[in-house]
């Protein structure tokens, strides 16, 4: 029996099996091993693959030339039933994992009837899966009702996190906004009109809110497009034009510069003009914003908003 589970991100393939006895012929014993060969052969080399089940043979306490599929933890004595199964797990690098993992002889022992005992049953997994066990033993006191004992793999899978959908409007980037799309902003707040009065003064600004929003993130998009640049922002101030020009200087001297010894010094100078540059755009904004966020606080910030609303109210003749 196949099964095929997705975990996260990963195929797992879990195969039971049932091998036959070793009292039956060989030719049953041969189709037994062929077809499990075709089952393997299906499965591709990017999932996760484990077989599980009662082999019906013994693979012995030690590893014997069997080293990649023995890990030297068995039990018993190996008989032609152990044989198959680890030429088997050779030819296709499954180690045997209950190999290998030392434990107490009541952890080995699978099959039990009588004052007969023996280890019959057994993991099967790809040797690139191998560091995933954490641990395979036997749990003897579990009653199944059968001569057989559980056998318990423990594995561990890292399952990665899909990304949260970010939910709510998309923020607008007011830091953006030049001086020219600014007043542009303010004119078309002023041609779409006045917004619809309402008795709850809340939902009335939220919708001015809203749609200036709307208004700024459509000349932000039109900006872009129109390969708006840096320069002319209404942050701008003379330090940042300095830092901005010695940038740009050290550029050009890095891009003529010659040998390789020159190269090196020129791009350590472009480097630093630029961190330079990158920090002084950093603060001219911070004190632009500070400065814009100071005067919205005032009484005339607010007249300058009230200013706004009235000119789209006038527009539409309210």
């Amino acid at each position: 029996m196949a099964i095929k589970v997705l975990v996260g991100s990963e195929f797992i393939n879990m195969v039971s099996v049932y091998a036959p006895q070793i009292v039956l012929p060989d030719d049953v014993k041969k189709q037994f091993w062929e077809d499990l060969d075709m089952i393997i052969q299906d499965v591709p080399q990017s999932e996760k693959f484990f077989i599980g089940g009662d082999f019906n043979g013994h693979i012995g306490v030690h590893s014997d030339g069997y080293d990649s599929a023995h890990g030297g933890f068995g039990f018993g004595e190996r008989n032609i039933g152990g044989v198959y199964l680890l030429d088997f797990a050779v030819a296709f690098d499954l180690p045997v994992i209950n190999s290998f993992f030392k434990k107490k002889e009541h952890h080995l022992v699978t099959f039990k009837s009588g004052l007969s005992r023996t280890q019959i049953d057994y993991f099967l997994i790809r040797a690139d899966n191998r560091r995933l066990c954490k641990d395979c033993k036997v749990i003897p006191n579990e009653l199944l009702g059968t001569q057989h004992r559980l056998l318990v793999l423990d594995m561990e899978f890292k399952c990665s996190k899909g990304k949260q959908r970010r939910v709510g409007d998309p923020r607008v980037k007011w830091w953006t906004l030049t001086k020219e799309n600014a007043m542009l902003l303010a004119e078309r707040i002023a041609e779409e009109g006045a917004w619809r009065q309402v008795e709850d003064a809340d939902i009335m600004w939220e919708a001015m809110a809203d749609s200036i929003r709307k208004s700024a993130r459509l000349i932000l998009c039109s900006s872009r497009r129109g390969g708006n640049k840096m320069k002319g922002a209404w942050w701008w101030n003379e330090e940042v034009k300095e830092k901005v020009k010695e940038k740009k200087e050290a550029y050009a001297v890095f891009m003529n510069s010659g040998g390789e010894e020159e190269r090196e010094i020129c791009r350590g100078r472009h480097k630093a003009t630029k961190k330079v540059a990158k920090k002084a755009v950093a603060v001219a904004k911070c004190r632009a914003y500070d400065r814009l966020y100071r005067r919205l606080e005032t009484k005339e910030g607010e007249k300058k908003v009230f200013k706004l609303a009235r000119a789209r109210k006038d527009k539409q003749g309210i």
